[in-house]
């Protein structure tokens, strides 16, 4: 046998497979196999979308639903037909077949052109102690994307990919688990797509053909399986069904599509009003500033520095008035002080809020103040407690929350030490018993026990350890949720209380939420960065496809730290960064204390005005931009995408990772390799305009760009419909009095939404929908926009029509129906 120098032979258990379908009945929606001692659901919910449950035992245990939003009985019910056959049971919708075999109980899906997708490889399920799994084909020329943040490229063909929520500082291309934990992914080739949702949130794990080339699998440490397919034929509309399955982001303040200002600290009242001013005089548009930790008093959460932000309400209020929103950041370890008159423990420790060891015993860990307990957001109560403290920061003027070090990060020793990143005893007792988790639908969610994660072998063994004494456990013990069960959720239900604090004490305007740490459904009550990356090109690149990834899983919200957290930039790296985060969906630059600064003009003149240029195009391209968060919250489509999501049966495309597009028209091919000034871009089928030239070209075309460090490539597709404004210093500066819609010829369809861009009224149908439309008639382009719908009325303003290389004509906007030739 081959040898392994330190590492002694291992021999892993067999796996147990399903037995026969031996019997087979249906109600409502559920089609049934009794396989013997175990039992096999097929639930349809709607023509594209099943449900699959599989328990070993034949039983299946109490579950919890933390993602899914719709229980299975509340989806309409959509006719359905079943077949039997002597070998198989054919389920059908309208447009999937499921065929499930007698023998070995394997599943296939097929469209409605006898394609195959989600096919069972010969293995099927299995099952083996503390661990539950199915295995799968990897159809030809097949390709897979998604798996929530991930670092490399864009394609996982041949990776594989572990859901377990970790502080991965210093994370690098090859880093499996990281801050966010999302076992959801979309597989793809020509003429076929379909999305896996794992609903586990135990340690879970993907094996895209990594042990087994042209078989995937996948695995969760617990009872049984629990998984969704999600039928396409494309992405969009995976992304459409996925998020009614696990829900949508909430339309964002628009102030928070502004640029962001953030770093490691601006650490006094008179260093963040310097910084104000500075953007200000330099005419640099900037809407938000974010202050770390050292705003507060020892790192106290809720607390402010008396000596350095004596006033920090008096701050904060001069800031709004200069245009600024302040955001501030919160983590959840609280300094355990005992007699130190903190109100935050001292009320945790009262109502016995923090997580707790089995045995009772207060849990602690190291994080920034030291010593510290942690609530557990899992108990509706501590999550009450937690969202009405934010109301000491909304009271002074705070407009946003960023939640950090939520996986959670602790060390078992201080920050100042050698130590080693710990979580909370995987039998911990979380949520209290029966506990349902905020929001949860009883018939979905997670069973087994499992866990995983930390840094390569040695926690890895350790963490076995643990998972077999916890699952010798007495099954029916009072502990019902262990942190087992619930690490993957402990950002997400710490953004949850943040979330509804700020709605219930903001009630009266939009509020920004960020958080680190997240699960499946993240994208309902937070927006999402990419957590401590570095000043490295490496990283400038990886951005794109982590970005797309996350936007393919559900999450449009999101951002990477502009020209990197860790370390210094320099001055080519910020202006090749500033250009790639002027597509983010969250603009924001961050750095850390050890690094120089980092803001847009300590790079020299030439660096400055690159930054300038790019945040400028950023607010001028605001209306387009809001209208992609509104199809963001209205159809889950991603804001930031890649090629493939347009051009799905074009496989050019499906590892194509450093270019994207900002919605359907605009796709730029950024520069991410210093002293470079030139780089091949591909333009799928149809014609694009070079955005900064007019130049055309028709696709399927690779093309050789030129670009010198002013200028980021930047392409238009034919017919596009890009509203525009004039550039401001922030988002409500003035007025908009003047709108510019800039388009190319061709024929397309474009819907301009827009409503107050602050309150909730939006929800209850406050808001104008413009359809607008452009097509070539004889030798004509007609540019129709049609009667404004909706209760909002913006303020009277001009309209101006520019077709592009042709001319502009010029209308009040009075909300009627306008035709307009060229």
């Amino acid at each position: 046998m081959p040898q392994y120098f330190g590492k002694l032979p291992t021999t892993n258990q067999a796996w147990t497979t399903v037995s026969n379908v031996k019997a087979v009945s249906w109600e409502n929606n559920t089609v049934n196999f009794d396989c013997g001692d175990s039992r096999l659901t097929i639930s349809v919910l709607t023509p594209n979308l099943i449900r699959v449950r599989f328990a070993p035992t034949g039983e299946f245990m109490p579950r919890r639903s933390w993602a899914v939003t719709l229980d299975d009985a509340e989806w309409a019910i959509k006719p359905f037909a079943v077949r039997e056959t002597e070998a198989t049971i054919e389920i059908e919708t309208a447009q999937i077949r499921v065929c499930v075999q007698r023998e070995k109980c394997r599943i296939a899906c097929f469209d409605k052109a006898n394609r195959p997708f989600a096919q069972d490889a010969d293995m099927g399920m299995g099952w083996r102690m503390g661990a539950v799994a199915a295995w799968k084909e990897i159809a030809t020329d097949e390709h897979f994307y998604g798996f929530g943040e991930r670092t490399g490229f864009l394609d996982k063909l041949s990776e594989v990919k572990t859901n377990w929520t970790t502080d991965a500082l210093d994370y690098d291309a090859l880093t499996d688990e990281m801050y966010q934990a999302i076992p959801f992914f979309m597989a793809l080739r020509p003429q076929v797509s379909y999305g896996i949702f794992f609903n586990t949130t135990f340690w879970s794990q993907f094996d895209i053909g990594a042990e087994q080339p042209g078989i995937w699998k996948m695995e969760t440490r617990g009872g049984e399986l629990d998984y969704y397919i999600i039928y396409g034929p494309e992405p969009a509309q995976i992304l459409d069904t996925y998020t009614q399955l696990t829900g949508r982001m909430p339309l964002p303040p628009k102030w928070a599509l502004g640029y962001h200002q953030c770093r490691w600290s601006y650490e006094s009242e008179s260093v963040v009003r310097e910084l104000a001013r500075e953007f200000r005089q330099r005419r640099i548009p900037c809407d938000v500033i974010h202050l770390d930790i050292d705003y507060m008093q020892g790192y106290r959460v809720f607390t402010w520095s008396p000596q350095r932000f004596a006033n920090a309400a008096k701050l904060i209020n001069d800031l709004a008035e200069d245009g600024f929103k302040t955001v501030t950041i919160i983590d959840p370890g609280v300094k355990y002080e005992p007699e130190g008159n903190y109100h935050v423990f001292d009320q945790g420790i009262e109502n016995d809020y923090f997580v707790r060891k089995v045995d009772g015993t207060l849990f602690h860990g190291y994080v920034w103040p030291e010593k510290a307990v942690f609530p557990d957001f899992l108990r509706p109560d501590v999550s009450n407690w937690w969202a009405d403290l934010h109301k000491s920061l909304t009271d002074i003027g705070v407009a946003g929350i960023w939640n950090d070090m939520n996986e959670p990060a602790i060390n078992d020793r201080p920050f100042g030490d050698d130590g080693e990143k710990i979580w909370f005893p995987l039998d911990a007792p979380q949520g209290g018993r029966g506990a349902e988790g905020q929001g949860s639908r009883g018939a979905g969610g997670d069973d087994g026990a499992g866990g995983a994660g930390g840094e390569e072998d040695n926690s890895q063994s350790k963490i076995q350890v643990a998972l077999e004494a916890h699952q010798r456990c007495d099954l029916k013990s009072k502990i019902d949720v262990t942190h087992t069960e619930v690490h993957n959720l402990y950002g997400l239900m710490m953004a949850k209380a943040c979330y509804e604090g700020l709605r219930r004490h903001r009630s009266s305007e939009r509020s920004f939420v960020l958080t680190r740490s997240g699960y499946a459904g993240v994208q309902r009550w937070s927006s999402v960065w990419m957590g401590d990356n570095q000043s490295l090109w490496e990283h400038l690149e990886m951005s794109l496809p982590m970005l797309c990834n996350m936007g393919l899983s559900g999450v449009g919200f999101v951002g990477c730290d502009i020209g990197g957290f860790a370390g210094n930039a320099t001055a080519e790296l910020f202006a090749r960064w500033m250009q790639v985060g002027m597509l983010y969906p969250l603009m924001r630059g961050h750095s850390a204390m050890s690094t120089a600064r980092h803001e847009p003009w300590v790079f020299g003149d030439r660096v400055e005005n690159i930054c300038r240029e790019y945040i400028n195009l950023r607010y001028q391209l605001l209306p387009y931009i809001y209208s992609l968060f509104w199809e963001a919250t209205t159809t889950g489509a991603p804001i930031l995408r890649p090629l493939l999501y347009h051009f799905p049966n074009d496989p050019k495309t499906y590892s194509l990772y450093d270019q994207v597009l900002l919605g359907a028209s605009l796709m730029a091919a950024p520069i991410y390799r210093s002293g470079v000034e030139h780089r091949a871009v591909y333009l799928p089928a149809g014609t694009w305009y070079d955005w900064w030239s007019g130049d055309r070209y028709e696709g399927p075309i690779h093309i050789l760009a030129h670009a010198p460090l002013e200028k980021m490539p930047l392409y238009v597709r034919s017919g596009a419909i890009v509203p525009m404004q004039a550039v401001s210093q922030y988002v409500d500066e003035s007025p908009l009095d003047q709108i510019r819609l800039r388009i190319w010829p061709g024929n397309n369809e474009y819907q301009l939404f827009e409503d107050d861009g602050q309150t909730s009224k939006y929800q209850k149908n406050n808001f104008s929908i413009t359809n607008i439309r452009v097509f070539t008639q004889a030798s004509q382009t007609v540019v129709e926009i049609e009667a404004r719908v909706g209760k909002w009325t913006p303020p009277l303003r001009e309209v101006i029509i520019e077709l592009v290389g042709v001319g502009e004509q010029r209308f009040q906007d009075d909300g009627k129906r306008h035709s307009l030739q060229f």
